[in-house]
């Protein structure tokens, strides 16, 4: 088994990505690829539990890692390939739901929200964690940054790593450490709940123009008079504008809502060009790798290629152990 650090992460390609998406994951993803081992991958296998149009599930996919590209992932830093490409994956999560009592899956906090908020209660749904616990241990993934919201699934997986080794008396998989990001953002979309593509309250990454201000100008806000005192603290507009102005910007700017005769369409004007400030060199870099989408896809079939060898070689042993066996090689 490998000692080195090896950092695992994924991100589903189910739609547009957006600030949320950046702020709570892409950024540590970023800047984690020079701490370890790196492995990102595009759970397509997982977008399939909410997105049934394959022209549209290709889109999406092709769309993230052009977003990851731009903003900094570098493949020569870290492993960057898509879920289907390791077919072990799936081999290992039928193994391990054979090991897995349908009682633990009935206690998933995450598949209940996700269907309260209207996904299909398919059996993909409700078996996720069993796949993501596979995503993880194929790997030998000892580091597992994620939000406080994925905590009960990496216990599961945790579980289920010592479920397979005890079951065949042999250390056939890493239990990976519980690492739970403190410092993601919680970022709120135009309607000022949590953003999320599920409740459609999302501003993109890469919007820009009239798209982004459409976006920005729906953000909700109270009915205080343009005159009167603002409390920034309350204001959605101004968590927004905290993401991405630097600390001395974003203080004057509460200072202009504190004094009042500052409206929310004056902080929305200053957001837009904030965000379109922030992404400027990512928004310009994205262009440029749109013109070469032989490069974005040799991106994705090199990552496939180191991310099979590794999860072959965790595949082989637990073939042995569990009495499989086949009769080709990869």
């Amino acid at each position: 088994m490998t000692k080195q650090k090896t950092i695992l992460s994924g991100i589903q390609p189910s739609g547009k990505l957006h600030i949320g998406n950046y702020f709570g994951a892409m950024r540590q993803h970023i800047r984690m690829q020079q701490e370890g081992d790196a492995f990102y991958f595009l759970a397509n296998y997982h977008s399939l539990t909410s997105v049934n149009n394959g022209r549209l599930l290709e889109e999406y996919t092709m769309d993230v890692v052009l977003d990851y590209l731009a903003l900094g992932l570098d493949p020569d830093k870290c492993t960057f390939f898509a879920q289907s490409d390791v077919p072990q994956t799936t081999e290992l999560a039928w193994i391990l739901g054979c090991l897995t009592p349908v009682s633990l899956m009935e206690k998933g906090v995450s598949y209940k929200d996700k269907v309260a908020n209207g996904l299909s209660p398919n059996i993909g749904l409700f078996t996720y964690p069993i796949l993501q616990a596979a995503d993880i241990l194929i790997y030998h993934s000892n580091l597992v940054p994620v939000g406080e919201d994925q905590k009960q699934n990496i216990e599961i997986a945790r579980d289920l790593a010592g479920k397979l080794n005890r079951a065949y008396e042999k250390d056939l998989l890493i239990i990976p450490e519980e690492y739970i990001v403190k410092s993601v953002a919680i970022v709120p979309g135009i309607d000022g709940r949590k953003m999320s593509k599920s409740y459609d309250n999302t501003i993109n990454i890469f919007d820009e123009g009239k798209t982004l201000k459409k976006r920005v100008m729906a953000i909700q806000t109270d009915s205080t008079p343009l005159e009167d005192s603002k409390d920034p603290e309350t204001c959605n507009v101004f968590s927004l504008i905290k993401l991405f102005a630097e600390v001395d910007i974003a203080d004057e700017i509460a200072e202009k809502y504190k004094a009042g005769g500052y409206g929310y369409g004056h902080a929305k004007k200053e957001l837009m060009g904030l965000i379109e400030g922030f992404f400027a060199e990512a928004r310009d870099k994205r262009k440029e790798l749109e013109k070469n989408p032989d490069y974005v896809r040799d991106v994705l079939s090199d990552g496939g290629i180191k991310a099979r060898k590794r999860a072959e070689s965790v595949m082989e042993p637990i073939r042995e152990a569990t009495g499989l066996f086949r009769s080709f090689s990869y």
